[in-house]
């Protein structure tokens, strides 16, 4: 890469692609959460998602490239990491605790990059492209903070009291909503 301007579209290129897997692993991960709160964040955040691909539908509006993503091999690797917690936990609470960490391992992944996008829009005096970045930036911030206080306040305690020999929880017994 040559320019800044190239670096930009490439790394939107990355973010798109990135913002669609998770567009399409939300879903499932709702789907396994135990926990009726996970389950609520995880579908609250595809609302959000839809979102973040619009605004990111509007930069490339203006740069005048046609929306498209590009392999993001980082992404991959946390989704991959997620769908493997799903399938191997025993413990519904235990599952729960290693998809949030999953989920928030996402979410750090995509404020470094709208965080880099958003200033580098800045600096290249596109400042449409900067708003709509800090937009979803300030976006996934928030869903990093709601999930961090879900595992703090419930997800991270219940898999820890799992413990050796708990009996996973029996979600009929705690109400799903």
């Amino acid at each position: 890469m040559d320019s800044l301007e190239k670096l930009f579209e490439e790394t939107v290129r990355d973010i798109y692609y990135a913002e669609k897997k998770i567009l399409k692993t939300l879903p499932k991960m709702a789907k396994k959460a135990s926990s009726p709160k996970l389950a609520q964040a995880f579908q609250a955040h595809v609302d959000e998602t839809e979102t973040h691909v619009e605004r990111l539908d509007q930069i490339f509006d203006l740069i005048g490239k046609a929306p498209r993503g590009k392999t993001c091999p980082a992404i991959d690797g946390i989704i991959e990491e997620g769908e493997e917690i799903m399938k191997e936990a025993d413990n519904d609470t235990v599952r729960d605790a290693g998809m949030l960490a999953a989920a928030q391992a996402v979410e750090h992944y995509e404020i470094t990059r709208y965080g880099t996008l958003k200033s580098w829009a800045g600096k290249m005096g596109m400042s449409e492209a900067a708003k709509l970045l800090d937009a979803t930036l300030k976006e996934e911030k928030a869903t990093d903070l709601k999930l961090t206080d879900l595992a703090e306040s419930e997800i991270n305690l219940e898999a820890d009291e799992s413990g050796e020999g708990a009996r996973p929880r029996k979600t009929a017994t705690r109400g799903r909503q």
